[in-house]
């Protein structure tokens, strides 16, 4: 198999300790020349700072290029001119524009109040100066109010800028196989590239799936809960299920991967060896 396009996923660390597992991961996955490497921010971006200051240490420390996430976290559009700005003359070149939670503490209504008003903002004060991944979601978002409903929010984005899409993680391939023939009759044309998310810790990942809605198909749950606390058979499981999955995916026509690293490289580096082998 041709080695596919593959990109990770960090968030910012918040402590020393932190700083040092992600500046060990990032310089394993590193080496495997990903697509891009891209760096979350807190809720309501409550790590602004730190997620800036992780995307200059990447930036500086390996030639992959670094997709900071931007969201309406802004509490007006001079500070998001301000940071775009500074992204740009640093060479930052991508971007992942999502709608993300409002800041804590910010009364009133912010300048954007969708990822679509964000990206529109962003094509009209830098032009073609950053290339925009988006958020899409195969099995919908926890607030839609039905698949007519998601797919056009989705298109809202798509026609005010965006370049490609990133899906949120799942474990079912057809989902994903059957959105984008949605997204096909919709007129959206964009690369969508499958979130993927390593299966290491079920408790962590069943609360994760919980909160954005996420599907584990029975047969997987039912697995992972059999293993109860033996931590390497989950593993060794997980590593099987989501290696089928991106396997499926890529023979399907995914145009690539992003995996969600947790900031732990072993999972996300014993995958890659899985599907370039």
């Amino acid at each position: 198999m041709e080695s596919p396009r593959i990109s990770f996923e960090f968030f910012p660390p918040r402590n020393a300790e932190q700083k040092l597992i992600l500046e060990s991961t990032w310089q394993k996955l590193a080496p495997l020349e990903p697509h891009y490497l891209s760096v979350t921010f807190g809720a309501g971006g409550s790590t602004l700072e730190a997620t800036r200051e992780t995307v200059e240490a990447l930036a500086a420390g390996t030639d992959v290029p670094v997709a900071p996430h931007i969201s309406c976290m802004a509490k007006n559009q001079e500070m998001l001119q301000h940071l775009l700005a500074a992204y740009r003359e640093q060479g930052i070149n991508r971007l992942v524009v999502l709608r993300g939670d409002r800041p804590h503490g910010l009364s009133g209504p912010g300048p954007f109040q969708h990822a679509d008003e964000l990206v529109g903002f962003i094509r009209r004060e830098f032009g073609g100066a950053f290339h925009i991944e988006v958020a899409c979601y195969p099995e919908f978002h926890p607030e839609s109010r039905s698949p007519r409903s998601e797919m056009y929010y989705f298109k809202q984005k798509v026609d005010a800028g965006a370049d490609g899409a990133v899906t949120q993680y799942f474990y079912n391939a057809d989902a994903y196989f059957s959105f984008i023939d949605d997204c096909r009759h919709m007129g959206i044309d964009i690369p969508i590239t499958p979130g993927i998310m390593p299966i290491t810790n079920y408790r962590q990942l069943s609360r994760f799936s919980d909160m954005c809605g996420a599907e584990i198909p029975q047969w997987i749950r039912r697995r992972l809960e059999g293993f109860g606390d033996d931590g390497a058979s989950i593993r060794e499981f997980g590593l099987d299920v989501v290696t089928a999955l991106c396997e499926r995916l890529l023979k399907g026509g995914a145009p690539g991967l992003h995996i969600y690293t947790l900031n732990r490289a072993n999972a996300s580096f014993l995958l890659w060896q899985r599907l370039v082998s």
